[in-house]
């Protein structure tokens, strides 16, 4: 009996082109192989601000972009969040310095959820009250400013740094700050 004939998965498959979203100019930034256009939808793709600014000093920012439509071959993303690699936030801070974190969960006029982990570093070491005065003015802040921006414009701010210098500004008469980060975000969903 002729043993069948059996189909290679390969062949089938086709190469879809990953375009960022619009805030970072629609570039091309890779490709994935998928046998049906509704298999690429919904997948993650982890690429660095660096690579879509063309700035390498930027580098030590991840960027999470989910594929939200195909059309023909070309696979459009929205931003899903970004995330700071663990050894730039470690060389922000050094010896006798305190790191203050705040995790602050906002919603944009246009109905999205975010979860914003902002980081303080200070220049030098600070006791719990002068701690917990700083988180507290972040938080404040970080919901006040939220009000203001669109989600794709907050996300902009947030990766460029923008956001960081406008908190780093509100919070510096606490005590002497060396910087401020928005360590993480995180998209949670539309409300």
């Amino acid at each position: 009996m002729a043993r069948p004939k059996r189909r290679d998965g390969w062949r089938a498959k086709k190469w879809y082109d990953i375009h960022a979203p619009s805030m970072f100019g629609s570039m091309k930034i890779g490709e994935t192989l998928a046998s049906e256009p509704e298999k690429v939808e919904g997948r993650v793709m982890e690429t660095t601000l660096g690579q879509l600014i063309d700035d390498f000093s930027k580098n030590h920012i991840k960027i999470y972009l989910k594929i939200k439509e195909v059309e023909d071959s070309k696979a459009k993303t929205e931003f899903m969040g970004h995330d700071m690699s663990r050894e730039y936030i470690r060389s922000q801070v050094r010896r006798r310095a305190t790191k203050v974190d705040c995790i602050t969960d906002v919603t944009t006029p246009d109905d999205r959820k975010l979860r914003i982990t902002s980081i303080a570093v200070t220049l030098n070491r600070t006791k719990g009250p002068q701690k917990k005065a700083i988180q507290k003015r972040m938080e404040k802040y970080i919901k006040e400013r939220t009000k203001d921006f669109k989600f794709e414009q907050l996300a902009q701010q947030m990766v460029l740094g923008k956001f960081a210098s406008d908190i780093y500004k509100n919070i510096k008469d606490i005590c002497p700050i060396r910087r401020v980060e928005v360590k993480k975000s995180k998209v949670l969903g539309k409300k």
